[in-house]
């Protein structure tokens, strides 16, 4: 009996013991993805032997209390190493921590670059006292809930992207004692929630102005190259540090404040005979400017050029395609007042416009419009939808003045279709005018310029740049697009200069997608189907969140007639004649183009050894090799990529870029392999993880 009731105490003592161990390892086993993002940061870190606990490979940092590392469960969500002489850098895979909200290293001997991906939802972000170069990340402007961040004393230089717009409970920000130059970005004045903000001793230009209706209480801009005056809503902040710049000597203008210049020696009145001098000096020159301005509206395109030479100094502003398309549709509805309101989510029908004349936007003529109403063309819209189309007719002479007379200063590209032209109405709208190339329609029917317009007016797809409107007037054929102020995927990867920032893996990736959806769309989705014929790096556009936007779509009618193929090194083995273009044709074209981004290298670079200088030839054999594939990735991205992800892109890239096209796959089938990319190495691509193209609702 005594034996009994002693086994019985025993194995109940053990059960509880047992239970407590099984417990402990249940809740404290961490994350894969935590572990696997420690693990590279160790790594890059040169292994310290101070951080106890941590390791290269595997480990449990919750469950084994790592050097200033704390949990919540399973997750990793503070990160304190501040003042430990670490060395080295900070890894590639801190995307992946997505629980941390407190993330600091400072006062370490850290260096490079910051990392392009920080752990996404950081309240608190301090990589201060440290000797970190390059840019400030544009990952951080992916951070919305950050609070705190400080990157001061590092050697951080070169511009700020305008890419703040979304970091609006950002409290506190110091950039101080770096290098940074150029101008405060616009997006500064989205900083609702900012009431302390250091700059001092950096290289900023230009004005205070972005700052003026922030929260501020503690503000200190000294030692910078600033001008002009400091904003009278600034002047009366908590704590104001203005010394060490270059501020206007002269009478502040209207709503300024000349006292930040005037600081430590008083503010002295003006004498009455001073203002008298101020009121004739400002008659003159009132009188000047009216007679100025009578000439220069003699001759409105006489200050494009002037003006188009001023903007290449101003801030970089970019401008998403839907901010432009909604901006464009409220300028309609403002001058056709007397029309029936339009809806600015809607399709905008093209009988509204033959009711009403506009200045900005001419009714097109009856033949033309009939063909537009016909509904007999190409056409992506599903049964049952408004078949309406949503091109605005613009007017020749509109456009003539918007471009400068379509002036060289405006031309910001050229293609074998014709040349593209900037647009700049008074109120700040802009957009690309492409012309097409009068030769290119003889031959053909008045109205295949017409049937074109139609065709491509109803493809609406996130990433497809959408036709705003057209031109068909006295001989010439014009198409307006919304105007991507980032420019081409081209432009990153190939026209690099000191301002520019190389595209991180995830972006890369991202881009990719989002085109093989584009194209999918084109493809699968349309019908009668488009194939594209031009798929190529310069005709994938960034919004200002870097999303791809794929244009030059729907023209294959003119390509057909022309002797030319894509640029050099896109063009698909098949394809010695246009008419051999099929989808698997542009399947071919949109492997080169993510050879592109995987590379870093133009399709065809002359300038190389003769083996290396087509892209394809070179690249194709050593795909599957692992060696050979980390020696091919592009030197911009200085290692920081995930190998896995690597490797897989490089296989949906072979299977694209086969010579043979019936072993190409359909696009549907890339974008699968896409998303299946995504998923299996744990990306935050936010939207991207949709199933397709297929599956998403847009006007079609």
């Amino acid at each position: 009996m005594f034996w009994c009731r002693t086994m019985h105490h025993s194995l109940v003592g053990f059960l509880i013991v047992s239970l407590g161990i099984l417990t402990t390892l249940v809740h404290s086993k961490t994350d894969s993805d935590d572990v696997s993002a420690l693990n590279v940061m160790f790594t890059s870190l040169n292994s310290p032997s101070k951080l106890s606990g941590w390791k290269s490979r595997g480990g449990d940092p919750c469950g084994d209390s790592w050097e200033g590392i704390q949990c919540s469960g399973s997750s990793v969500t503070q990160i304190k190493l501040s003042g430990l002489g670490l060395t080295g850098s900070l890894g590639y895979q801190l995307s992946n921590l997505k629980s941390v909200t407190y993330f600091d290293v400072s006062k370490n001997n850290l260096n490079n670059d910051i990392p392009y991906q920080l752990p996404p939802n950081t309240v608190n972000l301090d990589l201060s006292n440290n000797g970190f170069t390059g840019n400030v990340p544009y990952s951080i402007s992916q951070m919305t809930k950050l609070q705190y961040l400080n990157l001061n004393h590092n050697k951080i230089n070169g511009q700020l992207s305008d890419m703040f717009q979304k970091l609006t409970k950002l409290k506190t920000m110091d950039l101080s004692h770096n290098s940074i130059s150029g101008n405060l970005p616009q997006s500064f004045s989205a900083l609702k929630s900012l009431s302390t903000f250091h700059l001092q001793d950096n290289k900023f230009t230009g004005t205070l102005d972005v700052l003026a209706a922030l929260p501020l209480k503690d503000l200190n801009v000294e030692d910078n190259e600033f001008t002009g005056w400091v904003p009278d809503s600034l002047e009366g902040i908590d704590n104001l540090e203005t010394g060490g710049n270059s501020w206007s000597s002269g009478h502040a203008p209207r709503g300024k404040s000349s006292s930040a210049h005037e600081k430590g020696g008083g503010k002295k009145g003006m004498s009455g005979l001073a203002i008298a001098l101020i009121v004739v000096a400002s008659l003159v020159v009132l009188v000047l400017l009216l007679l100025l301005f009578s000439r220069k509206r003699s001759s409105p395109s006489s200050n494009f050029l002037d003006e188009e030479k001023g903007s290449r100094h101003r801030a970089f502003t970019p401008l998403s395609s839907q901010e432009l398309s909604n901006h464009t549709i409220a300028s309609i509805k403002k001058e056709f007042k007397e029309t029936e309101s339009l809806n600015s989510s809607g399709p905008i029908d093209i009988k509204t416009f033959q009711k009403a004349a506009s200045m900005g936007y001419k009714p097109p003529p009856s033949n033309f419009s009939q063909s537009i109403n016909d509904n007999q063309f190409a056409s992506c819209l599903n049964p049952g939808r408004n078949t309406s189309v949503r091109a605005v007719a613009f007017s020749l002479t509109d456009l003539q003045t918007a471009t400068g007379n379509f002036a060289p200063g405006r031309l910001i590209g050229e293609g074998s279709l014709g040349r593209v032209y900037r647009a700049k109405y008074p109120d700040g709208k802009v957009l690309a005018v492409k012309t097409i190339d009068l030769s290119l329609l003889q031959g053909a029917k008045p109205e295949d310029f017409s049937e074109i317009v139609t065709s491509i007016s109803k493809v609406h797809h996130p990433n497809i740049a959408e036709l705003a409107g057209y031109c068909a007037e006295q001989g010439h054929s014009m198409l307006i697009y919304e105007y991507f102020r980032n420019g081409s995927l081209h432009g990153f990867l190939h026209v690099a200069d000191d301002y520019s920032k190389p595209l991180t893996w995830n972006t890369r990736v991202r881009i990719a997608l989002g085109t093989a959806r584009a194209v999918e769309y084109l493809h699968e989705v349309c019908s009668p189907s488009f194939i594209h014929k031009n798929i190529k790096s310069s005709n994938i556009l960034l919004d200002n969140e870097l999303n791809p936007c794929l244009c030059d779509y729907g023209l294959e009618n003119f390509h057909h007639r022309t002797s030319q193929n894509l640029g050099v090194g896109y063009n698909a083995p098949e394809c010695t004649k246009p008419p051999a273009y099929t989808m698997k044709s542009d399947v071919y074209s949109f492997g080169v183009v993510m050879l592109e981004l995987l590379t870093g290298r133009k399709p065809f670079d002359s300038s190389r050894p003769k083996s290396e200088q087509c892209l394809v030839r070179w690249a194709t054999p050593q795909l599957h090799d692992i060696d050979s594939l980390e020696k091919m990735v592009d030197p911009a991205l200085r290692g920081l990529y995930p190998p896995k992800s690597v490797s897989r892109f490089a296989d949906i890239i072979a299977l694209c870029a086969q010579a043979e096209p019936e072993f190409r796959p359909p696009m549907s089938e890339v974008v699968q392999a896409l998303v299946r990319l995504v998923q299996r190495s744990s990306m935050n691509l936010r939207d991207d993880i949709t199933i397709s193209s297929q599956m998403e609702d847009s006007d079609y």
